[in-house]
């Protein structure tokens, strides 16, 4: 995944700090200014602010690399790709999360299209929403936005 942001946002590029696999963090407890010391000013905005970003514009909607996306704030790993499926909406989509890895909350912030908003079970990064239109097994459709995710690729 890209790290940095553009200069077309308002600001230099700047790359976004890894998370360290040893590195004890309460991420649930970090204030604004740290996340964004962490993110670039897109994964801020979506992932910390709740944000959504441009349909078919992501770095991962159309990816068909086998590996495993994991939260881009915390690298918790959330969805693996075969559960990746096409669902013309411009979004990653997964038909299942990887273990008890997300969680979910009403989205009434559009009170004429109440959803259900997919958070990151360490981070409580917003991911994007769920929506029960998905294929078997389960019927659902987990849209989630690029900007939360990093893909780790398989080791062949």
């Amino acid at each position: 995944m890209d790290t940095t942001s553009s200069a077309s946002d308002g600001g230099p590029a700047l790359k976004a700090q890894e998370v360290s696999g040893d590195e004890q963090v309460d991420f649930k407890s970090m204030s604004d200014s740290e996340w964004q010391n962490r993110l670039t000013k897109e994964q801020f905005y979506v992932a910390r602010k709740k944000g959504t970003e441009r349909a078919f514009t992501g770095e991962y909607w159309n990816t068909k690399t086998p590996g495993t996306y994991t939260c881009a704030c915390c690298d918790t790993p959330l969805f693996d790709s075969s559960t990746k499926f096409d669902s013309g909406t411009g979004w990653p989509s997964y038909w299942q999360p990887i273990g008890n890895s997300v969680k979910s909350a009403r989205d009434v912030s559009n009170p004429f299209m109440p959803r259900t908003e997919v958070l990151c079970i360490k981070c409580d990064a917003h991911l994007g929403h769920v929506f029960d239109d998905g294929p078997h097994p389960t019927g659902e459709r987990y849209c989630i936005n690029s900007a939360c995710l990093k893909l780790k690729p398989e080791q062949t």
